[in-house]
């Protein structure tokens, strides 16, 4: 069965503030094969970690053989791993929604799992959520 890894992160200058997410999917060489880096406004950090979330998987989907394949996520926000893996409650209503977009995407993966990584593993999708940011900042000016 092929594997596809997604690292996701989501990136906020302010909390509220500008934000943006990145996603690096990879095969099972580790070459990449895909990749997200795009702002989404303004968003705190948690929103930016699900939105980062939603778009690698949807992505994953866009990029899945179609033969039975495993998706591994990969984040350092571990509020939303434990939140996706049923462990934390989802009390924060703008999370919600976020929240249940993530669930239905994954589901599109009969087999997938998610694992908190610290952020030193993490830091391709941080590179692309913050490059997002710095395009956005340099195209205004």
């Amino acid at each position: 069965m092929q594997t596809i890894t997604v690292f996701c992160d989501g990136a906020s200058r302010g909390n509220p503030g500008p934000a943006a997410i990145g996603a690096a999917l990879l095969d099972e060489t580790g070459a990449e094969i895909g990749a997200v880096s795009e702002t989404i406004g303004v968003a705190t950090n948690n929103e930016a970690e699900y939105r980062a979330l939603v778009a690698g998987v949807m992505r994953a989907i866009e990029l899945k053989p179609d033969a039975p394949c495993r998706l591994e996520v990969r984040m350092d926000s571990e509020l939303v791993v434990r939140q996706i893996e049923g462990r934390y409650k989802v009390k924060n209503e703008r999370l919600k929604p976020l929240y249940e977009a993530a669930r239905a995407a994954l589901k599109e993966f009969g087999d997938w799992r998610i694992r908190h990584v610290p952020r030193a593993e993490n830091s391709r999708p941080d590179e692309l959520a913050n490059a997002a940011l710095d395009r956005e900042k340099k195209s205004r000016g």
